[in-house]
C-alpha cells in the first residue's frame, strides 16, 4: 500500500517565502493540473533531479505539497490547505494579503 506524507496546516509568510523562487512556481503551475511523479516534473521544466528534489523538498516543507512514494517514485501533489488557498478556476492562489496568478506567470 502506497504511503503519503502529510505535510503542517498553511502558513501565508512560509508560502509566500517558498514561491518566491521562479522554479518552485513553475512546479506548483504543473502541480495544479495533478499530481505527478518527479522524472515528469524533471523532463517538462528541463531541470535535473537534483534541483527539481531540491526545489520540492523546500514546498514540501514550507507545506504546500504533499508526496506519495509508490515504488522507486515520488508522486508530488498540492497539499490540501494549500490547494483549498486557490480560487474556483485554480489558477489564483488568494493569501488575503496577495494574489499569484499562475496563468499570468512568465513561463
Amino acid at each position: 500500500m502506497p504511503s503519503r506524507t502529510v505535510t503542517r496546516s498553511f502558513d501565508c509568510l512560509t508560502a509566500m517565502r517558498a514561491l518566491g523562487e521562479p522554479t518552485r512556481l513553475r512546479l506548483v503551475r504543473l502541480l495544479i493540473g495533478g499530481a505527478k511523479p518527479v522524472t515528469e516534473l524533471c523532463e517538462t521544466l528541463n531541470v535535473t533531479p537534483y534541483n527539481v528534489s531540491k526545489h520540492l523538498r523546500v514546498l514540501k516543507e514550507a507545506g504546500l505539497l504533499e508526496v506519495e512514494k509508490q515504488g522507486q517514485q515520488r508522486i508530488y501533489a498540492l497539499a490540501e490547505a494549500f490547494s483549498e488557498k486557490l480560487a474556483k478556476n485554480s489558477n489564483t492562489l488568494d493569501l488575503g494579503c496577495c494574489q499569484f496568478h499562475f496563468d499570468k506567470l512568465p513561463e
